[in-house]
Formats: structure tokens, C-alpha cells, sequence
């Protein structure tokens, strides 16, 4: 298993639409299990392959809490069937956005079909963490960043001081 680099804010690689990835096979499963690592490595508890420069339909989430024994989950081609009427605010953050954290509305629920780490195909219902968790990754996958739900002006700011960091960290 490898722990691979996390893409950052201001990369354009993290505003591209992800492909649907076509088989469930050895070198796929070897992939799921190098997100985990990376995800649990970080820390996080939602990470979208596109986050480590793969654009492909694919998340990995665990949410369990620290005493609790990790719960991994694999969403191949994640499609968002369906969402409840009411909404959830949880304070969110993002890997590719590290140490930047805003309250973002959501749906409550949401209903997710998807293939599961073995291609079997699974229906998802979440509320709670779970669902903000699935539809943060499954913007990912479109492109879509959990600032995009927040004020332009707050949005502007975290864009600038990303884009300054990323020059910063080209010249060091």
C-alpha cells in the first residue's frame, strides 16, 4: 500500500469531472486500498480520487469516531438518487483545503446507488455525517468544492490565500 500526495488548492485538477470507472478489478481494489490509507494517513474521514489526481467516480469515507473500530466504505461510480427535504449545517472541512473549515447547508438524507469494493451494485441510505460526508466526495467527483456552498466573498479569500500558498510553495 502507498500513501499518495493529496492534491491542493488552487490545482485545476480538482475542478475536472471525474470518469466512471469501468471494472472492479485487482489493480481497482489495490487503488481503494491506497486511498484508505492516504485518507486515514492525513487525517480525514472522506477522501475522492480526484484528491490524489485520479479522475475517476471513486470515494472512500470512515466516519467512526476515535474509539470506535474503523468502518471503511468504498463508493465506485457514486450516483445521488435522491435527497431529503430537510437540511443539516455541518461545519466542513477538506483535505485538498487543509486547516479552512465553514458551515455548509445540506440535504439531511440522501439515497446513493452505487458499486460496492467487489462491483456489487448497493443502494446507500444516510443521514447525518454520513450523508453531508457522501455528497462533500460526490462533489468532488463533479468538480464541485464544499467552498462553492459558501459566500463569494469568503469563497475569494480562501482562493487567494491558496493561491498565494501554492506560489509560496513552488519557490521554496
Amino acid at each position: 500500500m502507498t500513501i499518495k500526495p493529496i492534491i491542493y488548492l488552487p490545482d485545476p485538477i480538482l475542478r475536472q469531472q471525474c470518469l466512471p470507472v469501468e471494472r472492479v478489478d485487482s489493480e481497482l481494489k489495490g487503488f481503494v486500498e491506497d486511498m484508505l490509507e492516504t485518507m486515514y494517513e492525513a487525517p480525514g474521514i472522506g477522501l475522492a480520487a480526484i484528491q490524489v489526481g485520479v479522475p475517476r467516480r471513486l470515494l472512500v469515507i470512515d466516519i467512526a469516531g476515535k474509539d470506535e473500530d474503523p468502518n471503511p466504505q468504498v463508493f465506485i461510480n457514486p450516483e445521488l438518487v435522491a435527497t431529503g427535504d430537510d437540511t443539516s449545517v455541518y461545519e466542513e472541512g477538506c483535505l485538498s483545503i487543509p486547516d479552512y473549515y465553514a458551515d455548509v447547508e445540506r440535504p439531511a438524507s440522501v439515497t446513493v446507488k452505487h458499486l460496492d469494493r467487489d462491483g456489487k451494485l448497493q443502494t446507500t441510505e444516510a443521514d447525518g455525517l454520513l450523508a453531508t460526508c457522501l455528497q462533500h466526495e460526490i462533489d468532488h467527483l463533479n468538480g464541485v468544492l464544499f467552498i462553492d456552498h459558501i459566500s463569494k466573498l469568503k469563497r475569494d479569500m480562501v482562493v487567494r490565500k491558496f493561491t498565494k500558498l501554492a506560489k509560496t510553495r513552488v519557490t521554496a
